[in-house]
């Protein structure tokens, strides 16, 4: 991912500035092997059961303020979970506070998750 440009902070930017195909071609060839492989090799859950995509009943509110958070926080951060490790595994010492602040926002879901509408 470090020598494909996936884990740049500048790459992460275009894509939410729309500005290079770059990181679409990336994440789009990924999903499509993918789905290919899990197709062509009939793979299915651990448990053996069939796979299927049914509508949650929830409000489309939540998705879409939950979704906006996620969204402000990567375009903000600059990297989603994968390329934060990446980033510090390469010498970036300051994408270290980026993960120490994933892991207290995980601790603090954990925390309140029972209050809140799921």
């Amino acid at each position: 991912m470090f020598k494909s440009e996936a884990a740049s902070w500048f790459r992460i930017y275009e894509i939410f500035q729309f500005g290079s195909f770059h990181m679409y071609a990336i994440i789009g060839s990924a999903l499509v092997l993918g789905i290919q492989v899990i197709k062509r090799k009939s793979i299915k859950p651990l448990d053996g059961s069939e796979m299927s995509l049914q509508p949650k009943k929830k409000s489309v509110a939540r998705y879409l303020i939950g979704g906006i958070i996620f969204g402000l926080g990567w375009a903000l951060v600059g990297a989603c979970p994968c390329p934060m490790y990446i980033l510090a595994g390469a010498g970036y010492i300051s994408v270290l506070l980026v993960i120490l602040g994933a892991v207290f926002g995980t601790f603090l879901y954990g925390m309140i998750k029972d209050r809140l509408p799921h």
